[in-house]
């Protein structure tokens, strides 16, 4: 079974969909299997995540900009602004798809994991997302 689902952002930071993606697993009636989740764009991500101490995220943020840091003499992809190339790396960097399996309906990820879409973008974007529960 095939689901779409669409994150607005505002900006850059890691948006959680954990429940969104347990919601469309539980309407989906499958028992067990594997959700795979897939973002259509090259500017953000998917990531699993720390969910319950927020500094985690920032902390992950602020090592990100400082790794690819943005106005980098060597880009040369800036047609979108000083924002563009950095986020086509972090991109790259991360993943823009994930795997989980499942198992009595419900996702087998650890106690403080939660999915999250990390965009990259200083702009507010409508993301989407394909998830695949097989």
């Amino acid at each position: 079974m095939i689901k779409k689902i669409q994150v607005a952002t505002s900006g850059q930071g890691l948006y959680e969909i954990t429940h969104r993606v347990e919601s469309l697993l539980a309407e989906s009636k499958n028992k067990e299997g594997l959700c795979s989740l897939f973002v259509r764009h090259t500017s953000c991500s998917l990531i699993i995540q720390e969910n319950a101490d927020p500094s985690a995220r920032i902390d992950l943020e602020n090592w990100m900009n400082r790794l690819v840091p943005e106005n980098d003499a060597l880009y040369t992809h800036t047609f979108e602004g000083q924002d563009d190339m950095p986020a086509h790396i972090k991109s790259v960097l991360t993943a823009t798809q994930l795997s989980i399996p499942f198992e009595d309906g419900k996702l087998l990820s650890g106690t403080w994991q939660g999915i999250f879409l990390w965009e990259h973008r200083h702009a507010a974007h409508c993301r989407d997302i394909v998830l695949h529960f097989i």
